[in-house]
């Protein structure tokens, strides 16, 4: 009976340790720092400067994550949800995307949704709590841009 628990016990960690790493670490300091915001904010939009891009592959979280990022998050948002949506967009000269890490665990992702290169995200019924979001870039070059926040589309 030890040898059989002992035995799961080392399959579980075998399994833990080649399983490929797929989250990004939201545990980390966001680069260009975070807010918290409550439904109905002003100004609204919102918006704060960043430099997209990084070394890691969006395309391992999932379906329509797309683009280089960093590790760390680029902004946190601790948000009090109600009635309006919660839409994130970016606005650059160079072709961004976005991925949105939601409070319930949830990779969201996009590429040009919001025109001309600029990425959007949008919650129609955000829920409350921590949303943990990466602006990345196509290659290795870093772009300027901004994150827009808006419950206003």
């Amino acid at each position: 009976m030890i040898e059989r628990m002992s035995m799961l016990a080392l399959a579980g960690v075998l399994a833990a340790v080649a399983a490929p790493a797929f989250a990004q670490n939201a545990g980390l300091e966001p680069n260009f720092g975070s807010a918290n915001l409550t439904v109905g904010f002003t100004p609204d939009p919102w918006s704060i400067d960043v430099v997209a891009g990084g070394d890691r592959d969006a395309a391992r979280l999932g379906r329509g994550c797309v683009g280089k990022i960093s590790d760390a998050p680029d902004f946190r948002l601790t948000y009090e949800a109600g009635s309006l949506p919660l839409v994130f967009r970016t606005r650059s000269g160079d072709d961004t995307t976005l991925v949105v890490n939601g409070p319930d665990g949830r990779w969201s992702c996009d590429d040009d949704s919001f025109g001309d290169g600029d990425a959007e995200v949008r919650f129609n019924r955000p829920q409350s709590g921590v949303y943990d979001v990466w602006i990345g870039t196509y290659g290795d070059t870093p772009a300027t841009g901004i994150l827009i926040l808006t419950e206003t589309p």
